[in-house]
């Protein structure tokens, strides 16, 4: 069941916090099997269909707020989206992220997204993302030596669902698991009064240590849920029919506060129209099909398949679109010892551009440099680095932060909107 106000009359304050880097939070199960071919896509470009503003029924604005400082290792957050995708993560990225982190200003780099969630009668610091389909949390059923400094959900205010388990193992072998609850879960104004709660019972150490993410809310499609023998449905999924329109959307932010939209679309947010298209939903993903790049102001008609990920840092693509855009940055090297392509930190960087249904969607060129390799702050670590060996692209962070994006389900099939941001 969901009930949601009359009217929603306030905005919903997120932490938007930063995190160490080298504690793997990626969230998609060992499990799902990623299929080799894909279907085709068509991508076409509408004017908004529906402007209203956050203090409408069925219309809620989640706000992210910046956090603290962190810990940045650019072939760690590489070797996050192969843990995550179950794929094996090269050798030399997997070296270099066991070393050489340096502390960032929080202003400059990216950033794990984490917002105040009621769920039952607890108030949990949960992570946003449209790569999984989980919405679990750290419990009072863990043992004490996995609870560490975690905010934990009471199991008291819900209902267990007899036999209802799930269990997330991710590549590296760290993981989560444990039994289901149906509870209260509020975020902004509306209230699923009876949804999926995945309550650990265990938890690998790394996510012990990321003591700021209590959890997460996955966002992509329930079909990928874990819970077995029953899979659960996404909190969107449970809510959606309560919403103004079946839809939401991240609007985030290169070192600043993002928010995101849940039954309407802002329009003040991007220029001109969003651009739509088509996503293939059959492997539980946002997967989409862009018509090919750009770099600098060079076009090709490459097509690229690829996920949209919130929880998902860099832009991960093939290798020789790769190779083409550090081929444009004066000084960079493809470093085996950090585990992807270096440049000075001082270097021009161009921007990247996706063409998604003959519509440019660009990403300036300054949101390419992710993070200093050492304490010098001379060298620097690329935001656009290869995919070798996962079979598709990642549009992560790195893009998504340029771009108002859609996650929309209203008109039967789902689709994603792209807009430049304003």
């Amino acid at each position: 069941m969901v009930s949601s106000p009359r009217s929603l009359s306030f905005i919903y304050v997120c932490d938007f916090q930063l995190h160490p880097v080298l504690i793997f939070i990626m969230h998609t199960i060992s499990s799902v099997t990623l299929l080799a071919g894909f279907v085709g896509f068509t991508g076409f470009s509408f004017a908004a269909p529906f402007d209203a503003n956050a203090n409408s029924a069925g219309a809620f604005r989640v706000e992210q707020v910046q956090g603290s400082t962190v810990l940045k290792n650019g072939a760690a957050a590489i070797q996050k989206a192969y843990v995550k995708y179950n794929k094996q993560t090269p050798a030399n990225v997997a070296k270099a992220a066991a070393s050489g982190t340096v502390t960032a200003n929080p202003e400059q780099y990216d950033s794990e997204y984490l917002c105040p969630v009621t769920v039952g009668s607890t108030t949990l610091n949960l992570d946003f993302d449209t790569g999984s389909a989980d919405l679990w949390v750290f419990s009072d059923k863990l043992p004490a030596r996995e609870q560490g400094q975690h905010d934990l959900y009471s199991t008291s205010s819900g209902k267990r669902l007899s036999g209802e388990t799930w269990s997330i193992t991710y590549g590296d072998g760290s993981g989560a698991s444990g039994i289901v609850y149906a509870d209260k879960v509020v975020i902004g104004g509306v209230t699923a009064t009876s949804q999926a709660v995945e309550a650990a019972t265990s938890v690998s150490s790394q996510f012990v240590q990321d003591t700021a993410n209590d959890g997460l809310v996955g966002l992509a499609f329930s079909s990928i849920n874990t819970v077995r023998p029953n899979p659960a449905t996404t909190f969107f999924d449970t809510v959606k029919s309560s919403l103004q329109t079946q839809l939401f959307a991240a609007d985030l932010k290169k070192g600043a506060a993002g928010y995101y939209d849940f039954g309407y679309i802002d329009t003040s947010k991007f220029t001109g129209d969003l651009v739509y298209a088509d996503v293939d939903d059959s492997q539980g993903f946002w997967m989409f099909n862009a018509d090919g790049y750009a770099i600098g102001g060079s076009q090709q008609n490459s097509q690229m398949t690829g996920i949209a990920d919130t929880g998902t840092t860099l832009l991960l693509i093939d290798s020789d679109v790769v190779d083409a855009y550090y081929q444009q940055v004066d000084g960079s090297v493809n470093d085996s010892s950090q585990g992807g392509y270096t440049f000075p930190c001082s270097a021009s960087l161009p921007d990247f551009s996706l063409i998604i249904g003959g519509e440019t969607r660009t990403v300036p060129g300054s949101y390419m440099n992710y993070a200093p390799v050492d304490s010098s702050g001379i060298t620097c670590f690329g935001g656009i680095q290869s995919n070798t060996g996962i079979g598709f692209s990642i549009f992560g962070d790195i893009f998504l932060k340029s771009q108002y994006v859609v996650f929309d389900v209203s008109q039967g099939s789902p689709r994603l909107g792209f807009g430049q941001q304003s």
